[in-house]
Order: C-alpha cells, then structure tokens, then sequence
C-alpha cells in the first residue's frame, strides 16, 4: 500500500468520487453529495485513499451526541474489491482517529456486523477498540450486495481515542468456548453454554467463522443459523456486563474466537 494516499474530502467533485466507490462496494444508490458535504463542512471527517489520483476507499463518519458529550461517529468505510487486502482499512481507520482527535474528539463509535471476522479482527484486535453494545437487526432489511436476505444485527464499538489500549494475555480454552463449529460448518451452542454459563466468570470465547459472505452466498438457510445462534450468545454476554475486547484468528480451522470479559 505503498502508493495510497489518504487525504480529506471537502469538495463536491472529490465527493462524486466517493460517490462511485460506495456504488461499487454496496451495489445500491449512494448517500448524496449534499449530504456528505454538509457533513464535511460541520464537523465531520470523510477520507478518501487514492491510488496514483483514482480513489479506492473512504471513511465517512459525522459528529455524534449521547447527550452528555460529542464523539465521532463513523458510519461508512468502503474499499473496493481490488484493495481489501493490505491493511488500507487500518490505514483509513488510524487517519480518520488522527484526524478526530485533531478536531478536538476524545472517543470514536461505529457498528459492523458481528459474524464479519475481517471486520470484527480489524476493530477489536488491530485498532484495540472495544465491542460495548449488541443491536438486533439494527438497520432493519437492507437490499445492497452485502446485507441482503438477513437481519442486520450489529456490534457497537467504542474507542477511546486517547488512550493506548494494550491487547489481554488470552489463555484459550476449550472449556470456555460458548459458540462452537460442527463438522458439517453449523453452529453449535457449547455443554458450557447450555448448563454452566454464570456471569461470575472472567472471560468466555465465541466463535464465528471466517467465510461468512461465502456462507451467505451458498447457503442462506446456514447463515441465519448462525445469525441467530451468535445473537444468543452474543445478547447473553453484554447483557451480562461483558465486553468484547479481543479476537483471536484460528488460520488452520478457519475459525475466528471473540474474547469477552467483565
């Protein structure tokens, strides 16, 4: 990702441009230059990474209030097939940080769908952003590419902006694992789970596989076993007062394990 360069959106041509790689990304009309301009111009921080001056991503996020104190909302981070791999999500994602914190933001939110291992190890393990909230189909039926035909359930991050988060020493076991894979790729609820889960304990392990959007593609009926399985757990966890705040990569099950705890 040598040749990219990040830079700040503010004029209504780059934000045409934008236009164009959220066509592409969602296969659905995108949000309208008025609007994104309007949010450029009051506050907002909306990137674009250009590769030798043809833009191939951008982060879209606006101010935010909780009525107690502002943070930076990002909404939308789309990159085009061609340039998934090599961190320009990362690279979007710590601009946009640098930027905010610039502006005067202490803390940034956003939201991505949990069974989204690339998103979810990116947020919560690269950026050492924190998963505070669980949200049942939050955006309700979406009809783009990649939301079609399922509940858009989704995480809600926060990342304080301010301070260096160090990643927890994680001591995987089996034992503690809630969510499980079956052989034939179907969820499985854990004997943990089902008899012995107590909000006493200090950390749990959830799993989620890491070709989600293949899932999808070939078998929906698979898939919303698995929204629905991972709702359950997921909603028992926070509503327990547990976080997500570690993810942890499986490469040879192809599997990847949210780390919860208090």
């Amino acid at each position: 990702m040598n040749n990219i360069n990040i830079r700040m959106l503010t004029t209504m041509e780059q934000l045409k441009q934008l236009q164009l790689v959220e066509q592409k990304v969602w296969a659905q009309p995108p949000t309208p230059t008025h609007q994104t301009f309007t949010i450029a111009q009051n506050g907002g921080v909306i990137l674009g990474a250009y590769e030798h001056e043809q833009m191939v991503g951008f982060v879209y996020s606006f101010p935010g209030f909780d009525g107690e104190k502002t943070y930076l909302h990002s909404h939308m981070l789309g990159i085009l097939p061609t340039h998934r791999q090599g961190g320009l999500g990362e690279q979007l994602k710590l601009e946009q940080a640098k930027v905010g914190k610039k502006l005067g933001y202490t803390t940034m939110t956003w939201t991505f769908d949990p069974l989204e291992s690339i998103n979810a190890h990116l947020n919560i393990h690269k950026l050492r952003a924190v998963g505070a909230y669980y949200k049942e189909n939050h955006y309700g039926s979406l009809k783009d590419g990649i939301n079609q035909g399922l509940a858009t359930d989704r995480i809600h991050i926060k990342w304080d902006l301010l301070k260096d988060r160090s990643l927890p020493t994680a001591t995987f076991t089996t034992e503690n694992v809630l969510l499980t894979r079956q052989s034939d790729g179907s969820p499985a609820y854990t004997q943990t789970f089902l008899h012995e889960f107590t909000n006493e304990q200090d950390q749990w392990f959830v799993a989620i596989p890491d070709d989600f959007q293949s899932i999808k593609q070939q078998n929906i009926s698979l898939a919303k076993q698995w929204r629905e399985y991972s709702r359950n757990v997921f909603n028992q966890l926070f509503s327990s007062g547990y976080e997500a705040i570690n993810v942890i990569r499986d490469e040879k099950d192809k599997l990847s394990y949210y780390m919860f705890k208090k």
